[in-house]
């Protein structure tokens, strides 16, 4: 298994569809900024068949350091980002 950067996912891209890396970047940040740009102001971002992106509250939660048990740590309430995969990602996944 291997990770997928920004870099080579540009490559890829520009050789499947003979495009230049340059245009390609210029593209892949656009989609980029404007779907962190969406989710900032708490849009729900769905592609069909590919899956959906929403942000959720996460609530506040007592945990525990390992080191130390017995000494309780509020973590508090925060926003994250939630990914639900799609039908079609699911099945290629699975």
């Amino acid at each position: 298994m291997s990770t997928m950067t920004k870099k080579k996912l540009i490559h890829a891209i520009s050789q499947a569809k003979g495009l230049h890396p340059n245009d390609v970047r210029g593209v892949i940040q656009a989609f980029l900024d404007a779907m962190t740009d969406s989710l900032a102001q708490g849009d729900r971002l769905e592609f069909r068949d590919f899956g959906v992106f929403e942000v959720v509250e996460r609530k506040q939660k007592i945990g525990r350091n390992p080191k130390q048990a017995d000494v309780p740590i509020v973590i508090p309430a925060r926003k994250a980002v939630k990914f639900t995969p799609g039908k079609k990602m699911r099945k290629l996944i699975e």
